[in-house]
């Protein structure tokens, strides 16, 4: 394989940081962003960035420092969760952290960077099958559902204003994985669905537009 270079965002822990490592591991020059030191990161070969995802100020300064290092995939990662709450007992300032953090942070960085990716590169979130407004039929998690029907919403903006661009864009659903965010009972281990993911990037590179796309590479309805 010709060399290929990835930016991740959002890599210290979880989902990030073991897709980060399959990358590496396939060969890939990845770069990898955290926002706190992460001594599991730094053992990969892969040079780590610092960036705090919802600062436009960071992402500015790392846009200048991988001026021309063109990127074959940009890959952000990001979410957070802040409980299972019915919509009329979230606190609005817990609204705004988690819709700025699933939603507004991670289109904001694809806007900031997308002019690093080459032509015919892949532009890439992490989404959920949470985010699938047909598939909404068990009650619960309403915030978090919610960030991420408006992170697939966002994206297809995106996608939209710059049709013209030739990029491979994709949403991805990983499955319910054990993480922090995913919780200990999770039924699937990253370390097997991370690998599959991979499998599905590398597989659309090169194929312009816009998919919603499962771990299997199957569409996940929006």
């Amino acid at each position: 394989m010709s060399h290929r270079r990835a930016l991740v965002i959002g890599a210290s822990r979880g989902l990030g940081l073991v897709l980060a490592g399959e990358l590496a591991h396939r060969g890939w020059e990845v770069i990898a962003t955290t926002r706190r030191e992460s001594a599991e990161l730094n053992a990969l070969p892969l040079a780590v960035e610092p960036l705090e995802l919802t600062s436009p100020e960071q992402l500015a300064v790392l846009r200048e420092r991988l001026e021309g290092r063109p990127l074959d995939l940009l890959f952000v990662n990001a979410a957070i969760d802040r409980g299972n709450l019915a919509i009329d007992e979230v606190p609005e300032a817990m609204f705004t952290e988690v819709m700025i953090t699933n939603a507004l942070s991670p289109l904001r960085a694809l806007e900031a960077l997308r002019d690093l990716v080459a032509p015919g590169g892949t532009v890439a979130v992490m989404s959920s099958e949470q985010g699938s407004v047909s598939r909404n039929t068990e009650p619960g998690y309403e915030l978090y559902k919610a960030s991420k029907a408006a992170l697939n919403q966002l994206m297809r903006s995106y996608a939209t204003r710059h049709a013209a661009d030739g990029r491979t864009k994709l949403l991805i659903d990983p499955g319910h994985n054990r993480t922090r965010l995913g919780g200990p009972d999770a039924p699937l281990d990253p370390r097997e669905s991370i690998p599959a993911v991979v499998d599905v990037l590398e597989a659309q590179a090169g194929t312009p537009g816009l998919r919603f796309l499962d771990r299997h590479g199957d569409v996940v309805p929006w």
